[in-house]
Formats: structure tokens, sequence, C-alpha cells
């Protein structure tokens, strides 16, 4: 009898054991991106996991994929519509490659944003509330905060493009994005998308002989060592983007939410301390592996001068380009 007690005793602590442990589990979210590990993209990714366990006191756990590792963009965005994914942390620039997002092509139009803190400000205003929250409804994909900035992008080739006319028959790997491909087509570019992933192999190879990445992404994948000209256009800008299943988002506390909205803030703003930190030098390292040509842009702004009319009033609001270009 007193055996049968004790292992009753002993089973009653094991299943309370259980009930406490799987109690204070933590929330484990799951997050993806496409850079590499040694960009400023995934180390504000650890930033943004660092704050939200610390701030949750270990309730919520974020664990960060990098490198693709998840899928592209347009891949992890329909994890998260799915309710395979929790978030992402990606561009707002590739918003705009899901039904829904189509609005967010306007983020990629060339020389619209005269910086950082002109985009994001824009895009932070009540000119962007209505956008956002028709593509949070219509995606099912919560902006938890648009925060961290990207190196401008240009231009690197086995040739050198100083021109608008150098751009005829470029082959060129483009983001998967309208707005992209309809400035390249514009100025005689053959477009191409291949996945981030494979980008390296596919210059090496010459299935493509040019992409249009930034200086740093150029630096911290590599490409120097494939590509012989780096063109410094700055011709698009974009902005790194907290995002997250809306299903998941709903799914937590008003103080969780908190938590993770000011973490994403604050890890956006590390993010964009590592690359102003990054660019200091990128162009000087840069210059010692590749040939930096600074080409003509009043030539390429007259050659699109136009080109994207009649996204006006059909991919987003009418009007919106003044705003944009009127917003201080």
């Amino acid at each position: 009898m007193k055996s049968k007690l004790v292992a009753m005793a002993l089973a009653t602590a094991v299943v309370s054991l259980m009930t406490v442990g799987g109690a204070n589990a933590a929330e484990v979210l799951r997050l993806g991106h496409i850079r590499d590990t040694n960009y400023p993209t995934h180390l504000g990714a650890l930033k943004f996991a660092e704050i939200v366990k610390a701030e949750s006191g270990g309730q919520l756990e974020v664990k960060v994929y990098p490198n693709s590792q998840l899928g592209g963009a347009k891949e992890m965005f329909v994890q998260m519509q799915t309710g395979d994914l929790e978030m992402v942390y990606g561009g707002i620039n590739t918003f705009a490659w899901i039904k829904g997002g189509e609005a967010f092509e306007i983020t990629a139009i060339p020389f619209l944003y005269r910086d950082y803190d002109h985009m994001k400000g824009v895009l932070d205003s009540d000119i962007f509330a209505p956008i956002i929250a028709k593509a949070e409804d219509a995606t099912g994909i919560k902006v938890v905060a648009i925060s961290g900035d990207t190196a401008p992008r240009g231009l690197s080739a086995n040739r050198e493009v100083n021109t608008a006319a150098d751009f005829k028959g470029l082959k060129i790997r483009t983001a998967a994005s309208p707005t992209v491909l309809r400035a390249m087509q514009t100025l005689g570019a053959l477009p191409q998308q291949i996945p981030f992933s494979d980008l390296y192999l596919a210059l090496k190879t010459g299935v493509v002989d040019a992409q249009e990445n930034g200086a740093a992404v150029v630096e911290s994948a590599s490409l120097y060592e494939v590509q012989k000209y780096y063109m410094k256009t700055d011709y698009i800008r974009d902005i790194e983007t907290f995002y997250m299943s809306m299903d998941k988002w709903n799914a937590l506390t008003g103080e969780q939410q908190a938590i993770i909205s000011k973490a994403a803030e604050e890890a956006g703003a590390y993010e964009t301390q590592l690359l102003d930190e990054l660019m200091a030098g990128v162009y000087g390292r840069l210059g010692s592996q590749m040939t930096i040509v600074y080409p003509d842009l009043d030539s390429i702004r007259q050659a699109l001068n136009g080109a994207f009319d009649d996204f006006e009033g059909e991919k987003w609001p009418a009007g919106l380009i003044a705003k944009i270009t009127a917003f201080q």
C-alpha cells in the first residue's frame, strides 16, 4: 500500500511539473529574412529577438532564420498568410509583390525619395495610414514597424554603364517588382528574376551580367568577385519592415503587441546605425575591388520620365506621387 501511495505521489508530481513547465514555456515566433548573417538586417533581427525576450520576461522568443532559409520574400509572405511563419524582416518594397499590397509599388519608384528620413516620414505619416490599413486587411499581414535603413540601390555589371543608352541589352537581375521591371524595360535592359541566394552563381556563370542591389549588399555578398563595375545611381530606396501574420498578431495580448512594436522600432534604429557605419567605408573598400562609376543621372531620369503614369490611380491612389514629393 505504501509503495502504491508513493507511486501515485510521484505521478502527481510529474503531471504538476509538466503543467507548470507548459504554462511557463516561451511562445516561439519564427522570423525570416533574405540577407547574409554579416549584414545589418540580420544583426537588427537579432537585436529585435533580444529585446523581445528581455521585455517579455522570456514569455516570447524570436528565432531568426537568415539568408532565405525559409524562402524568398514572396514565399515567406505566403507562409505568413497560411500560418506557417510568424514574422518577416524585409523591405517595404516587397509588400507590393503580393495581392493586396500593390500600392506599395510606389516605394520602388526611382529617385522619388530624397533620403531615409524622407521615406520613413512619409510612410509613418497620415498619408500612408489608410493605405497600410487597406493592405493589412487585404493581405492578412500586419505591418508592425517600418524601421531600418537600407543601402540605396545602384547597379553592378561587367560593363560600364554611364548613360541611359548603356542599359540597352543589359541582362540584369532585378527584384520582382513591376515598378523596377518597368524601369529596366523602359531603359532597354533585359530584366530577369533570380532568387537572391542564387545571384552570385548566376553572375559568375553569365546567366545575368548585372544586378541592382546597393553597395553594401554587393560587399556583404562578395559580388565584387564576379562583377567589374559598380554604378552609384542611388536610384531606389527601401526600408526594412517588420511584418507579422495578422492571425498571430491578433492572438497576442495588448501588452505583447506593445512589446513587439517597441522592439521593432528600437531594432530598426539599431539596424540603421549599423548601416550608417557600414556605408561610411563601403565605397572605399569596394573601390579596391571594382571600378566605381558615377553615371549621368539626368539622362536616366529623363529616360524614365512618364514611365509610371499609368500606375497612378491603378496600383496606388491618384496624386500620391505629388504628396510624397511635397512631404517635408
